[in-house]
């Protein structure tokens, strides 16, 4: 592990480098040093003040839990004993599950996928077989399985496994049609070996193909019955070692299952047939029969079917045995999706599936073969979910599954992670959601429920978010390292569904999931919702324990972004406001725009992306939506994608912005405040107080468009003003479909930054009409004429040398759980793409806006692709009441500062060093009754800095980028501290968070690394190689949180969480559940005396004696290669520990062998109890009778 602890002075150093840009009023610091830097002449005093009390000794990186379904099922066992199941996969991945709780993730280190898994019934271990021919001896005693032994085979593949009940040989069927065994306590093969040659009829002359199926008989466990794929079913008699039975069909053999007496067995084929054989007549099936096959005239055979992959055939005491099957259906139905069909007497059921079935299992009363088995539910492993059948019901329901195995339900592509959030929230989401889950489970208990879990010592609250694909949001209750979902929300429910006709024309640019989330703000303190989607939207929620009807209202936003310095001679300037006639909000329908033809040939313009509902919605308690804003098509460019989303409970805005530029939206007064491209924020001057240019003409002329009016109305009253204090003007409409935002993964920038006083960027202004419920409120529309003259090409604005623009590797894995991130068209070139500077970080905050400010004010923090991070003051009505009604400006701060590559991340500290938190909304019931009766008023919780007397900073702000991290002091805006994070990757995802009670910057990096730096000093505190950037997946999905918590999406399907928290890592045994309990093995019923002697073999069969080295010899050593597991210490701890801990765990582990052998002993010296009780018994017995004759009897 890297470390890094660089602490410097430098005394005198002044707070702006040659590669920061400044404005009038602001200070940039940090030049491009290695390490933490320290500069300003209060840093001294602040450094002080401030005691950090992290250090290295509190990090460490540990994965805790894997969430979900298991990607890419391949295997399934289950022990009837310790009722725990575990599931295989392609990856080599294995899950073992228990009662809620107990959930565990085994790897194997090879990756090869699992072909076979086999428990030990009873005895906390698991064979696996995987693909690359190798046998692992999983040890399931402790809470991290780990591998005992390992035997690779390396001249025969391995195909089929079999371990009969509590025996310690386990036969292996190879490729080749040979049986080998292997003994499971030495895992060494014995020399005994059933070739196919020996087990085939000597005039055989083709050969039978690999072994499918191994099992000894119920009825005598010296017989065993192997299975070849040709058709042949050999019995085979292991003491005389000679075949005692032979059995052919001419339909290739998938499985085989015995009836529990050991007379008959049932084969399945692939021409969908099922065949039952008898012992006593086995020249030809004793039943053969089709289920899905239709019947022929005349005694014909039976029309063929699809193959039946596996059977099973368990027997009832008090009904008729049930047969169960995979497979098998009718050529002719080719639309038919999967099935299970359950054969119970004369009727048969078919369970239609929603996947492909992977493997199933019918779980049973008994682990005896040769009992009842009274089957009571079926276990079915599809490809992407787990489903358990209730057999002791008529109608066949399935019981609810209590682990998150739907997470990929849809596909996951965003996720948010909050830890220590307020402990309410989960009631209340759950006492929602629990109000909308689906009926018709089986009322049992799940039949799943092995292993022991407890609560232990964590206990804090923590909630996980996904976004899916199909514009759902799902809640996770993820406390105490379990995940269970809460309450899920349906964001397409605020759209209209598009019609077939019209989904091309509405969406074209979207190529499927066009409601796919892509963004999420949540705070949890005001219970504000906000989303953000892939065709360009947000929708603000609030929540609600009423139910309402209401009209759902909706806002339009045009941001236009132009890279062009325009040069022109036309001497015609742009009117201020556009006529009074079209000042009003639009009414038009959803299928098109009253001012826009959406036809072929004709630009696009003001059109969104998806349409709103306009009639009255029903919307249950939970969350409701507040108000969509939809970005909408420019001169038949559409709207790019949202790259940066904030939101402000306190203050009651939203703000957003791409690659074209900035948005802000009041939601209290449903207005847009704010709508500017990114060149223009740089304005030293007023944001709205620009000078008149001439206007840009349409690419192509669109009828209806509003003609403009030259009101000599000032442009400062009309642009800073609230949409509700008059002169209103309308917005341009949105439009629909969305661009992918193609943003530079690496900006440097070493140059200053000069204002673009020159460039006359266009600005869509911002209006103030106050929006009514169901009504849409549109940007101005402003006529274009163009802006240069014929023959005169634009000057393009200049990048500066020193940007680059590095692309991140992206995986054709999943196209669907990417599609979001793809359009099918781009009309804009790629330099133009290369020349945006696009919105990448927002942050609201009650701070200094300006250099030297004496108190704070209500500020949002803006960071740009190009590293540059800019200050808006907010202005707003000190008065609750006037909230509502009062105008609500943005103004320019003209503060600049300056970092390399795209900003990531804002934060916050006050001078003692403790991590501020942005001003928050106390949630009330917007839908309450009697709240509603009462004052309107706010109570906010404001979360300021103390502000003492003495002059001096009383602020820090932490920015991070994707090369490196700043710490500035405000309001001073010196630079204090600087850290060059990376030079040859880029940061993918930073966030602020806390950890012991103190603050740090968390980082995850493009080529793997996990890094935590304390602050405010930015000293590197971790710097671990955890996990290379393979997936764009990853990179989407991966978040930080408090308390040292992490995840991200390991898979399509699954979440992996983990820790970088030492003292969580030590308490992780305590936390995980224990996969193995004692329990006694249920006796095996009493035969009866004329079953034992009639029933089968009457002497027990010793396998030790006739597989064992001094009977059957040595396998050959090229045959197999034995490799000694790491046998796995307790709970592995994230191999941490030292000398004191191993020997702790050493002394753990002798303690349990010795109460393990103590309680040997005491079953040990029982028996011996019982059998001197049974002599003397016998003794009395005889004497007794020992002198009478036969007829005293």
């Amino acid at each position: 592990m890297k470390k890094f602890n660089f602490r410097k002075v430098l005394d005198g150093l002044t707070a702006s480098s040659p590669g920061s840009g400044s404005s009038s009023g602001g200070n940039s610091g940090g030049g491009p040093g290695s390490g933490s830097m320290h500069s300003g002449g209060t840093a001294g005093v602040l450094r002080e003040e401030i005691q950090e009390t992290l250090t290295s000794e509190y990090f460490q990186i540990c994965k805790t839990v894997r969430h979900g379904f298991p990607y890419q099922p391949t295997a399934l066992a289950f022990d009837p004993v310790q009722k725990i199941l575990a599931i295989g996969t392609r990856t080599g991945a294995i899950r073992i599950l228990g009662r809620p709780g107990v959930d565990c993730h085994c790897q194997h280190e090879s990756g090869a996928a699992v072909l076979q898994l086999q428990f030990l019934i009873n005895e906390g271990a698991l064979v696996s077989a995987s693909s690359d021919d190798t046998l692992h001896l999983w040890n399931l005693r402790q809470k991290r399985p780990a591998i005992l032994h390992s035997l690779k085979f390396n001249r025969e593949r391995i195909t089929y496994c079999h371990l009969p009940f509590q025996s310690k040989w386990l036969y292996v069927g190879t490729e080749r049609g040979n049986t080998h065994i292997v003994n499971i306590e030495s895992f060494i093969l014995s020399g005994y070996v059933i070739m196919w040659n020996k087990a085939i009829e000597l005039s055989t002359k083709t050969h039978p193909g690999p072994v499918v199926h191994l099992s000894d008989s119920p009825r005598d466990e010296g017989k065993l019955l192997i299975g070849y794929e040709n058709g042949t079913v050999v019995f085979w008699d292991l003491k005389s070692k000679r075949a005692e039975l032979r059995v052919y069909y001419d339909e290739a053999i998938h499985s085989i299952d015995w009836h529990h007496e050991g007379k008959q067995f049932m084969c399945s084929h692939s021409d969908g047939s099922l065949t039952l054989w008898n012992l006593k007549s086995p020249s030809r099936p004793f039943q053969t029969t089709i289920p899905h096959g239709k019947s022929q005239r005349e005694g014909r055979k039976s029309e063929s079917c699809k193959p039946i992959l596996k059977v099973e055939y368990k027997t009832c005491r008090n009904s008729e045995p049930f047969i169960i099957f995979s497979g098998g259906l009718s050529y002719d139905k080719a639309c038919r999706r999967p099935s299970l069909t359950i054969m119970h007497g004369k009727a048969i059921t078919v369970l239609e599936m929603d996947h492909p079935i992977v493997e199933f299992l019918t779980l049973c009363e008994t682990p005896y073969p040769n009992e009842f088995q009274e089957p009571y539910a079926v276990v079915v492993l599809l490809e992407k979910d787990l489903i358990v059948v209730d057999l002791t019901q008529s109608n066949f329901p399935i019981f609810e599954n209590p682990y998150p195995m739907d997470i990929h339900e849809s596909p996951v592509t965003c996720t948010a992670y909050f830890a220590d959030c307020p402990p309410d929230l989960i009631l209340v989401l759950y006492a929602i959601g629990v109000k909308h889950k689906k009926q018709g489970y089986s009322s049992k208990e799940w039949p799943i429920s092995g292993g022991a879990w407890n609560l232990g010592t964590q206990t804090y609250p923590e909630i996980i978010i996904t976004g899916h694909a199909d514009g759902s949001i799902k809640f996770w209750d993820a406390s105490a390292i379990t995940l269970q979902m809460l309450y899920k929300l349906k964001t397409s429910k605020v759209f209209e569904k598009q019609k077939i006709g019209e989904g091309k024309q509405t969406c074209e640019i979207v190529e499927e999931d066009p409601y796919a989330i892509q963004m999420i703000y949540w705070c949890p303190e005001s219970r504000i919702f906000c989303v953000s989607g892939v065709s360009a939207y947000v929708i603000i929620y609030k929540f609600s324990r009423h139910e309402i009807t209401t009209e759902i209202v909706s806002l339009e936003v045009r941001l236009q972004y132009d890279v062009e310095d325009i040069i022109t001679p036309e001497t015609e300037t742009s009117p201020p406001f556009p006529d009074v006639s079209s000042q009003l909000p639009s009414s038009r329908s959803l299928s098109g725009s009253t001012n826009t033809v959406a036809s072929e040939g004709v630009t696009k313009d003001s059109i969104p992306c998806l349409n709103v509902k306009t009639r009255p919605v029903r919307m249950p308690p939970g969350y409701q939506a507040e108000l969509v804003i939809q970005l909408v098509w420019v001169d038949g460019e559409p709207p790019q994608q949202i790259s940066s989303l904030a939101v402000s409970s306190a203050y009651g805005i939203v703000a957003f912005g791409n690659c074209n530029g900035l948005a802000v939206v009041d939601f209290i007064q449903k207005t847009v405040l704010l709508s500017m491209g990114t060149i223009d924020l740089y304005r030293s001057s007023d944001l709205y107080q620009r000078q008149p240019r001439s206007p840009r003409k349409n690419k192509q002329f669109i009828a209806g468009l509003t003609e403009l009016n030259d009101s000599p109305v000032p442009l400062e009253l009309e642009r800073c003003k609230s949409p509700t204090s008059g002169l209103p003007t309308r917005t341009p409409e949105a439009a629909p479909g969305f661009y992918r935002n193609e943003i530079p993964a690496l900006r440097q920038r070493n140059q200053v930054h000069h204002l673009p006083d020159h460039v006359n960027g266009h600005c869509t202004s911002p209006t103030s009409q106050s929006c009514s419920s169901g009504k849409r409120l549109s940007s101005a529309d402003v006529s274009k004429v163009n802006r240069w003259g014929p023959g005169r090409p634009p000057f393009r604005k200049a990048q500066s040398a020193a940007c680059m623009e590095i692309s991140l590797p992206v995986t054709t894995e999943e196209s669907r759980e990417n599609s979001y991130n793809r359009s099918r068209s781009s009309s804009i070139s790629s330099i133009d793409r290369d020349s945006k500077e696009a919105i990448t970080a927002l942050y609201f905050m009650e701070s200094f806006a300006r250099k030297n400010d004496s108190t704070i004010s209500p500020c949002l923090f803006v960071g740009t692709s190009l590293g540059m991070v800019l200050i808006l003051s907010l202005n707003l009505p000190s008065a609750d009441e006037q909230r509502l009604t009062e105008p609500v400006t943005v103004l320019p701060s003209g503060t600049f500062l300056s970092l390399k590559g795209a900003v990531l991340t804002f934060s916050c500290m006050d001078r003692t060093g403790g991590l501020m938190q942005p001003p928050y909304e106390v949630w009330r019931d917007p839908n309450n009754i009697d709240e509603n009766e009462k004052a309107w008023r706010r109570k906010l919780v404001m979360n300021c800095p103390s502000l003492s007397q003495e002059a001096g900073d009383h602020q820090y702000t932490i920015i991070c980028s994707e090369k490196q991290a700043k710490v500035f002091s405000l309001p001073s805006q010196t630079c204090l501290y600087v850290h060059n994070i990376t030079e040859t990757s880029f940061i993918l995802q930073a966030d602020v968070v806390v950890m012991c009670n103190s603050a740090c910057l968390a980082c995850f990096c493009a080529n793997g690394h996990i890094m935590i730096m304390s602050l405010p000093s930015l000293r590197p505190m971790l710097d671990v190689n955890y996990l290379p950037l393979t997936d764009m997946r990853i990179a989407r999905t991966f978040c930080f949180t408090n308390e040292g918590q992490a995840l991200y999406l390991v898979s399509p399907t699954e979440i992996q969480r983990l820790t970088y928290s030492q003292e969580m890592c030590d308490n992780l045994q305590d936390m995980l559940g224990d996969l193995f309990t004692p329990i006694e093995t249920p006796e095996a019923q009493n035969r009866g005396f004329l079953k034992g002697l009639f029933g089968g073999s009457g002497q027990t069969f010793d396998r030790e004696e006739l597989f064992g080295e001094a009977s059957a010899g040595k396998a050959s050593r090229s045959l197999a290669q034995h490799i000694p597991g790491p046998g796995g210490i307790e709970g592995m701890k994230g191999a941490a520990g030292g000398v004191m801990g191993e020997l702790t765990r050493a002394r753990i582990a002798l303690d349990e062998r010795g109460q393990r052998l103590g309680e040997l002993e005491e079953k040990t010296a029982g028996m011996m109890t019982s059998a001197e009780a049974f002599s003397k018994h016998a003794h009395e017995l005889m004497l007794k009778y020992k002198d009478k004759k036969w007829y005293q009897f």
